[in-house]
């Protein structure tokens, strides 16, 4: 069994077509669909493997410089 991940865009009859290997051409095909609208065929959601890893986040977090300078709501407590 093999697992395919495609966006389609429909025919003007509103059908999908689906290519195929050529050895799975000519034999009978089982096909499981679930079907999602994508909001933008440039930004489709992330496989969760594509967050797997170190590294992975890279750029997307960051942390204020005055982040290790003591709080002010604390202040009466540390002095």
């Amino acid at each position: 069994m093999s697992t395919i991940t495609a966006i389609f865009e429909p025919a003007p009859d509103g059908t999908l077509h689906l290519p195929l290997p050529a050895a799975w051409q000519k034999m009978p095909i089982r096909v499981q669909a679930v079907l999602e609208p994508v909001t933008s065929p440039d930004s489709p959601d992330l496989p969760r493997s594509a967050l797997k890893g170190f590294g992975c986040l890279k750029g997307k977090i960051s942390m204020a410089a005055d982040f290790d300078e003591p709080l002010e709501d604390f202040k009466e407590y540390v002095s």
